[in-house]
């Protein structure tokens, strides 16, 4: 006969005993109150669709007051009755010793925990991220001599002080877009190590564009446990990569030059970033307001670079990084709904900038797939956490870029 899971109807406690009786009159041992039968402990033959793991049901057993048991294919579900540790981490790190792993939700008015089998953990090849780190030094160095060779001439028109080496501009361009990539992307790697998720390394992606890359990436390899932990990898790369890209930025206008619009012969041709307001904040401290033309050195390029970087991922969509900690305070399917309106607002704005079509179609793929969120979505999230994701919405703001590139001032 299953014991029964008691609580006392007058303090809360909660305890199990050789019974089934609905209710066990005075048999509160801590204020001697009514108990009545909430749940049964389990005698389950099978869990995960396998012979009960004895070492780990007494390990479940230490985290959890278990209730009604389901079981389907290779997850099993449980009813959690009473939480006695709250520190979920500690509970998937002991679980991964036995190789599992669990999740918690809320179902309803009810606290549902699956333990399923942990899935295996591939070995990286180093040889991919290496290789790939080289392509992009290159492709980056090209990419800034091209930009050196556009300010190099401007100063050479206009018979202006500046550096004229072309290719210590490209070195210096290339090895800042590789500092605040790669800052932003070893925040999130130090967050998971952190929090026991297991990620790659970053690889660095070469493309040969305008700035001879399209970023760098980790790839998370195990679930994110909690939603602290979701917050915590979503806000570290781009916290990162924003205070590296900020002293990029100072030196790099503070290389630029400027020249009002009046003395510019061929103004309206070429290639103008777009606005944010952070840039512009350093553009007036250095140059003030007036007409003027800024022909800005690479690494003020670079640092342009990293705050657009910093502004795409924060958009608070599918699995981008702002996309995580928006989710960590939603539930799944409104996180959903709110990924197809971001997707939908970018298709509009695309008509200032058509590029946002490319991103419009990959929030929106990306967000029919869902975002499952954290395995532990009942604790609830720290202050710290809340406080770092304010930050990120003053520096999603400050970092907002709505028309990145444009051919022409108009």
């Amino acid at each position: 006969m299953p014991r029964g899971i008691y609580e006392c109807i007058d303090c809360g406690h909660r305890e199990v005993k050789d019974s089934n009786d609905a209710v066990l009159g005075g048999a509160c041992p801590e204020c001697g109150g009514d108990m009545v039968l909430v749940g049964f402990e389990l005698e389950s033959k099978e869990i995960g669709g396998e012979e009960t793991n004895t070492e780990l049901y007494t390990k479940l057993r230490e985290f959890y007051d278990l209730g009604e048991m389901k079981v389907e294919g290779r997850v099993t579900a449980f009813e959690v009755l009473s939480i006695k540790e709250q520190d979920f981490e500690r509970v998937l790190r002991e679980l991964e010793k036995l190789k599992y792993w669990a999740a918690l939700k809320r179902h309803k008015d009810r606290v549902i925990l699956y333990v399923f089998p942990a899935q295996p953990i591939k070995k990286d090849n180093p040889f991919i991220g290496i290789s790939l780190f080289i392509a992009t030094v290159i492709s980056t160095f090209l990419a800034g001599y091209w930009l050196s060779s556009s300010y190099v001439a401007f100063l050479n028109e206009y018979n202006l002080p500046g550096i004229r080496n072309i290719y210590l501009n490209a070195l210096a361009f290339s090895i800042s877009v590789l500092a605040i990539l790669g800052t932003h992307e070893m925040g999130h790697k130090i967050a998971a190590t952190i929090h026991g998720v297991k990620s790659t390394f970053p690889y660095f992606i070469p493309f040969p564009n305008l700035l001879g890359t399209l970023g760098a990436v980790i790839r998370v390899k195990s679930p994110i446990p909690t939603r602290n932990a979701a917050i915590d990898l979503g806000v570290s790369g781009p916290i990162a990569g924003f205070l590296v890209a900020i002293p990029v930025s100072i030196i790099g206008l503070k290389l630029s030059v400027a020249l009002p619009a009046s003395m510019i012969s061929h103004i309206g041709e070429g290639i103008y970033f777009g606005e944010n307001l952070l840039f512009m904040i350093i553009e007036k401290a250095f140059f003030g307001n007036g007409d003027l033309v800024i022909q800005l050195h690479p690494v003020a390029i670079a640092g342009w670079v990293g705050i657009l970087v910093t502004f795409l991922n924060l958009i608070p969509a599918a699995q981008l990084d702002g996309g995580h900690v928006a989710r960590a305070f939603m539930g799944e399917k409104l996180h959903y709904y709110f990924t197809m309106g971001i997707g939908l607002s970018l298709l509009i704005l695309s008509a200032f900038w058509p590029v946002w079509v490319l991103w419009a179609f990959i929030i929106l793929i990306l967000g029919r797939a869902g975002n499952p969120g954290a395995l532990d979505e009942v604790s609830p999230i720290g202050k710290r956490q809340i406080l770092l994701a304010l930050i990120v919405i003053v520096i999603f703001v400050l970092s907002a870029t709505p028309i990145p590139i444009k051919t022409s001032i108009s």
